[in-house]
């Protein structure tokens, strides 16, 4: 059990991160300025849970030390990032695409 919570973890925080940019990117209303800064916004966000899921509950992440956790989160975070971008490009049709 505690390897499957282990492995839930990653996408739990990537999961996480993603809704959260979406309701800052609905909140300022599609920004182009936020637009740019999504990736670093989701790194650090990650980052931040990947922290708190080591000291709240450590058996939650695969972490020995909070660096770790910190790298671990902060992946996660740029997983948030990279899934909306495949979603965006393998959602675009062809004439898109000759625009």
């Amino acid at each position: 059990m505690e390897q499957l919570i282990n492995i839930v973890s990653v996408p739990v925080i990537a999961t996480i991160v993603y809704w959260v940019v979406n309701l800052i990117k609905y909140t300022v209303n599609g920004s182009e300025k936020f637009k740019k800064l999504i990736p670093i916004v989701s790194a650090i966000l990650g980052a931040g849970l990947g922290i708190a899921a080591y000291y709240i509950a450590p058996g939650i992440i695969t972490a020995d030390n909070a660096l770790t956790a910190l790298i671990i989160g902060g992946a996660s975070g740029l997983t948030a990032t990279g899934t909306n971008q495949i979603i965006k490009q393998l959602g675009k049709s062809e004439k898109d695409n000759e625009d």
